[in-house]
């Protein structure tokens, strides 16, 4: 096992619930309601020292219990390494705790995620639409069920028609 699992692994035994290594990458799996405090062990020990938040994503599996997953990775300049931190989120109870107390980069990152995919971050200081319009209220445009032809409003466009030029 890659060290810095093995230090959250021992740190966190009961909150890791799967490591993956690749090529040396790092994948952890946590339960989501110890995400917050492995993140803040992750920032604040000297030996991980992880201080900064390379990318905030999130991942659909819409025929799974748990549907959505969350996907932090975060990059230590002083010790080049990276680790990528995720959680699972249900579709009934979606929300997951906010890291931007932790690293002010995913602010933006985390509006996005709950943009696209509709999953909110507790305690985000700014939780609110960043790249759809403030209006919007058709559902989350990257969830696998989503429709690929719109709600109808997008049919309506000129640029659409057979025949405009």
């Amino acid at each position: 096992m890659h060290p810095l699992a093995e230090s959250v692994q021992a740190k966190f035994p009961q909150a890791v619930v799967s490591v993956y290594e690749w090529r040396g990458d790092v994948a952890l799996t946590i339960a989501r309601a110890q995400v917050h405090e492995v993140c803040r062990y992750l920032r604040d020990d000297s030996k991980m020292d992880f201080d900064y938040m390379v990318h905030v994503s999130s991942v659909d599996w819409p025929d799974d219990e748990e549907r959505f997953e969350v996907v932090w990775e975060v990059y230590s300049i002083r010790h080049r390494h990276r680790i990528r931190i995720k959680t699972r989120v249900p579709e009934q109870d979606c929300y997951v705790d906010s890291m931007v107390d932790i690293w002010r980069g995913a602010e933006f990152m985390e509006r996005e995620v709950f943009d696209m995919m509709g999953i909110r971050f507790k305690n985000h200081p700014d939780l609110r639409r960043i790249l759809m319009p403030d209006e919007y209220d058709e559902g989350w445009p990257l969830r696998k069920d989503f429709p690929l032809q719109g709600k109808g409003w997008r049919d309506t466009f000129d640029f659409l028609k057979e025949g405009t030029s």
